[in-house]
């Protein structure tokens, strides 16, 4: 099988930090960003043969075109990690509803196209690996941060149920929470928590 891995959100924060794991493992990555400036530098910094492509995951026409893209200048793309995410923390009853939906649109709605556009080349190969990113906030809800926690305990839901609906095709799909541990109001290091497989 290829090493070919799409990353979306892969310009910075954790999807940076899995970008440079994965070049470190031999993959050949896709980094993807709204901004291209942006992915292609992360991309430049990885060394190696990386490219770089915009996308705002939210639009389905830009997702397909995106693994159209990967797939002619990559080859086909069996790992997918979907790190792309955004965040407008506030209090429900001062949350505009554009911003809801932004989050809506990008954290979740987003991961369901990019999976979406992954599926024809994974069900065709028999085989990939998908991780989406959520949060631990999706888990536990955290005050001030009502819509986020609904995209993304949503991408737990849709991460479980795709799990069961591809795993027959030997497509491995799991979520991951990440999360801050506090203590004496002082953050020490993340952990993250593998939800399924």
């Amino acid at each position: 099988m290829n090493k070919v891995c799409a990353i979306f959100g892969g310009s910075r924060g954790i999807g940076r930090a899995v970008a440079q794991l994965m070049a470190q493992k031999g993959y050949r990555l896709a980094i993807i960003a709204r901004n291209l400036e942006v992915a292609k530098a992360a991309a430049g910094d990885l060394g190696g043969n990386h490219l770089a492509f915009s996308c705002d995951v939210a639009k389905e026409h830009d997702v397909q075109h995106t693994f159209e893209e990967m797939e002619k200048h990559l080859g086909q793309v069996n790992f997918l990690v979907n790190a792309a995410g955004i965040n407008r923390d506030s209090l429900l009853v001062r949350t505009k509803t554009e911003d809801m939906i932004s989050q809506l649109n990008t954290n979740l709605l987003g991961s369901m196209l990019t999976c979406k556009a992954a599926m024809r080349t994974m069900i065709q190969q028999q085989g990939g690996s998908i991780v989406n990113v959520g949060s631990i906030i999706g888990l536990k809800g955290n005050s001030g941060q009502s819509v986020y926690s609904a995209s993304k305990g949503g991408l737990v839901g849709f991460s479980r149920a795709l799990a069961k609906e591809v795993a027959r095709k030997k497509i491995r799909v799991n979520v991951v929470a990440p999360g801050m541990k506090w203590r004496r109001k002082e953050k020490t290091e993340g952990s993250v928590f593998p939800i399924c497989s």
